[in-house]
């Protein structure tokens, strides 16, 4: 449906593609993986049209349509929110504007013209464009009393919503995503994540949201050394035989008929797990027909992201009575919150507002007062703090090797060998220790963050959205890590498989008190009762 033949895309003397060919067909799901920087965004708008190749093409069957997930924003602040979804299919939108064109120059002449647009117009079932759009605007979370407000108007995080709308409406032939999930709560995901896995035309997309591409892709698409080499699969599959033929390339000397029996095992128990789960890879019974052989090592570098404690916690964790907090414009955020923490904890923090989870962080690592209520830390914790704005560690314009040793303590832990040890482990190694505090990216501050934590060994992490601006590569790492410490974790983040996997309780946080329950994050979300009584409490809030 559509394909890439000998696609090179190169900015100067840097090559991201060289002579790239690859096919995308129906029925499947593609997800677009790679290293920052390897131009995966890239490659999405050179599918698009967006940006023109330095050599090949990309070519469309004949009669499809793509639809892209906009990017932009404000594109379309002239507009109704409604319409702004139905624009999503262009020829149609296209017709109906012709026939409002028309009518509004209503003459006999054009009458003709009119029934002609009609004819074509129903073909396209334009007479339900309306409701179908605002069909996709409830399911995405957009009450229907917002369905004619200028998109001017809309929150920045609902606009999200409308152009993910615009970007589904019509039934598109090829659809071509990029961070789709971004901005979305877990309801939202939820409900995108059945859309996809059961949409019968093309989809491509990029995300580094693990669950997402886990549970809507049926190939993994990955973008090294300048080419793409498909797999079949989701993205845990193709993540765990890449980490296991890395291994078996390590040990060269392992018995060929050792290696595919091996193999073999590894597809046969993957399958089995898919099949449970009901993931979509499961629906397109893909995985009984695995080939590992093809798998190749991959180039990338994965962090080595450690934390240790500099001595155990006691008993006595955190005990917080009857707090609250409101926001600059006077919003209750949250009040009555009582929270005791055990020793062992790993603990989500979630709330529909991420003000709330933001302000209740700031106030317990001390850098804002509550409105009213207490907290205390046992005597025997230490904390450490990853926030979700992290501008203010950055303000002084020196090398990374001296902004690490901000935070050490002795002079043995000052020594440089010492301090290029801790960012060696976040890839910031050679030359790369020397840069700049104030000229790096979003993900390399967070990396940098990440080494000031584990220079500190603190028993209690406090992570609020720690996989902001990360890679696959570190956020896999990062992953790993939480499920091994031994400390305490409080964290609150949008991906899925993060909190799934590292929280053994979730707490609540919500302007009428707090729902807390030693429950796995899935059985918290699928709770009928938890919902019922989280809803009561909005409502009480609205009031």
């Amino acid at each position: 449906m559509l394909s890439v033949s000998n696609l090179s895309v190169q900015f100067g003397k840097r090559v991201l593609f060289d002579e790239v060919n690859v096919a995308f067909t129906e029925g499947n799901c593609y997800g677009i993986i790679g290293a920052n920087g390897a131009g995966k965004s890239t490659f999405l708008k050179v599918l698009s049209g967006k940006i023109d190749p330095t050599s090949g093409h990309v070519h469309l069957e004949p009669g499809k349509r793509m639809s892209i997930l906009e990017q932009n924003h404000n594109a379309h602040d002239e507009h109704q929110v409604l319409e702004t979804v139905v624009m999503g299919n262009k020829p149609l939108f296209d017709i109906k504007t012709q026939i409002d064109a028309l009518y509004a120059d209503y003459t006999d002449e054009n009458a003709e013209k009119i029934g002609e647009l009609q004819v074509q117009f129903e073909e396209m079932n334009g007479w339900n464009a309306d409701s179908d759009a605002a069909a996709l605007l409830s399911n995405l979370g957009i009450p229907e009393d917002l369905h004619y407000t200028q998109m001017a108007d809309m929150d920045s995080k609902l606009k999200v919503r409308v152009l993910l709308a615009q970007a589904l409406f019509g039934n598109p032939d090829v659809l071509i995503m990029d961070e789709p999930t971004n901005d979305l709560d877990y309801e939202t995901i939820q409900w995108l994540e059945n859309f996809l896995a059961n949409y019968d035309n093309t989809v491509i997309v990029v995300s580094h949201d693990r669950h997402f591409l886990d549970a809507v892709c049926t190939s993994i698409a990955d973008i090294d050394f300048g080419k793409i080499n498909v797999y079949s699969g989701n993205y845990t599959f193709w993540y765990q035989s890449s980490q296991l033929a890395a291994r078996q390339r390590a040990q060269q000397n392992k018995k060929a008929e050792e290696k595919a029996k091996e193999l073999q095992e590894f597809i046969q128990r993957f399958s089995a797990n898919v099949a449970k789960s009901k993931q979509a890879t499961s629906r397109k019974k893909m995985l009984d027909k695995l080939k590992i052989d093809e798998i190749k090592p991959s180039s990338r570098r994965y962090p080595a992201i450690i934390f240790e404690r500099e001595r155990e916690a006691g008993d006595q964790i955190l005990n917080v009575e009857k707090l609250a907090a409101t926001s600059d414009d006077g919003d209750i955020l949250f009040q009555g919150v009582d929270i005791n923490l055990a020793k062992g904890d790993k603990v989500a923090i979630i709330s529909r507002d991420s003000r709330a989870t933001s302000a209740f962080y700031n106030i317990i690592s001390g850098k804002t007062k509550a409105d009213s209520g207490t907290y205390q830390w046992g005597v025997t914790t230490t904390q450490s703090y990853l926030p979700a704005d992290n501008a203010e560690y950055f303000e002084d314009d020196i090398n990374l090797v001296d902004w690490l040793r901000q935070w050490t303590k002795t002079e043995e832990e000052r020594e440089e060998v010492y301090v290029r040890g801790f960012l060696g482990k976040m890839l910031f190694s050679g030359e790369e220790a020397l840069k700049k505090s104030t000229v790096l990216s979003g993900g390399e501050k967070v990396r940098c963050m990440l080494s000031r934590m584990m220079l500190l060994r603190a028993n209690v992490l406090l992570l609020d959205e720690p996989t902001n601006h990360l890679d696959l590569e570190s956020i896999t790492a990062f992953n790993n890590s939480l499920k091994n410490f031994k400390g305490t974790v409080l964290l609150t983040t949008h991906d899925h498989e993060f909190v799934q996997t590292v929280a053994n309780r979730i707490i609540e946080i919500t302007p009428k008190g707090a729902i807390d329950r030693y429950l796995s994050f899935d059985d918290y979300m699928s709770d009928k009762n938890i919902k019922a009584q989280r809803e009561k409490m909005y409502e009480m809030a609205a009031v």
